[in-house]
This record gives structure tokens, sequence and C-alpha cells, in this order.
């Protein structure tokens, strides 16, 4: 990268987009371009207001129901993918290192089945950190992901899955025991200063 493309990239870009995602944290360099942030989620949220009041990117395609009820790590953005959609009336606590692939589904709470204007309560949805939701899965209320999962593509969780597992399906079932995450990130730049007492190995 030429020295006048890094410049606009990671002193202007990079600047505009840790100002209007204070809940952003992610690899400086090797995740995504400062001006591709920009474009294709900052303005269509942040100017056209589509998910407008979300901390952290969100997809145009995306929708983020009740943000405030959600409690996220580093290196995770529900509904950073095209097409997901998230309700979180009952909750929904992520950890660190998360993702969802395009199309997934988070529902923490269902209708009521006698009054289909209240939802029912139960817990929040948890997920544990370095966990890989595939694409157009469903996540169902008061469900419990453990650490170093992989749900595969198109499952339904209707029920708690362990750590170390990876699970598919409808209704989704551990198929196998997944080997330890390995990726480590205690030399990563980050793109802002990361929460004090924050262990990178997750």
């Amino acid at each position: 990268m030429n020295p006048i493309k890094k410049f606009i990239e990671y002193q202007i870009f990079h600047r505009i987009n840790n100002f209007f995602y204070p809940q952003y944290y992610r690899q400086k360099y090797e995740y995504m371009l400062p001006h591709v942030l920009f474009f294709h989620y900052l303005v269509p949220q942040k100017i056209l207001r589509i998910n407008g009041n979300v901390p952290w990117p969100v997809h145009f395609t995306s929708e983020v129901r009740n943000h405030t009820k959600i409690k996220k790590g580093i290196m995770c953005d529900p509904g950073d993918n095209p097409n997901i959609y998230i309700q979180a009336n009952n909750g929904i606590i992520i950890g660190n290192n998360v993702g969802f692939g395009a199309g997934t589904s988070l529902i923490s709470a269902n209708h009521n089945h006698n009054d289909h204007s209240i939802h029912d309560e139960c817990g929040p949805i948890v997920i544990g950190n370095n966990v890989f939701v595939g694409t157009n899965s469903v996540i169902l209320p008061g469900v419990n992901i453990g650490d170093n999962v992989v749900i595969g593509a198109g499952s339904i969780v209707a029920k708690d899955i362990p750590s170390n597992s990876i699970a598919v399906g409808n209704p989704c079932k551990v198929i196998k025991q997944k080997e330890p995450y390995i990726e480590d990130f205690t030399k990563t730049i980050f793109n802002r200063k990361l929460p004090e007492g924050l262990n990178l190995k997750f």
C-alpha cells in the first residue's frame, strides 16, 4: 500500500470508524480495510440509520432488535454478515471471537402461544468463546453454547451444546469432539486499545 493510501486508510477512515463504533474490536490490519467498513457499513448504518443505534457494525440487510440487551466480547459483531436476524428480548450474552454465518437467526424469546402480542420470558442465550455458527442456523431461546464450538450450517439449536464440540442438524446434536482452538491473539495489533484485564487466550 502506497504512503498516501495508507494515510487515508489509517489516519482518516480508521479514526472515523473507531469514533462511530465504540464496541468494534478487530485486527487492525488483517481483518477489513477501513474504507470498506466505512462505505459498506458505516454509511448505511449511521447515515441511512439502518440499525443506526447499534454500537458495532451491522450489515444493511441484517436486523438487530433490542441491542441494549446484548452483551458481547471482542472480535464479535453479531449482524455483520448479510441477512442475519437477532432478537434479544430476553438477552443474549456472547463471548470473544464469535462469528455468525450469513442468514443466521438468534431468537431469545418466543411469542406466547395464547397471546401473540407478548413474548414468553426465559433465560438469555449464552454463547462462549471461539464459536462459529454456520450459515442459516437458528439459535432458540435459553440455549447455552460452550467454548470452542462449531455449529454446522442449517442447524436448529434448541438445546445446550457443550464446549469443545462440533454439532449439526435439526435438532442440532453433537457429532464429535473438537480439537482445541489454536489461534494466538497475544501479538495481534488491534484497531483500538483493548478493555483492561482482557486475557487474549480465550
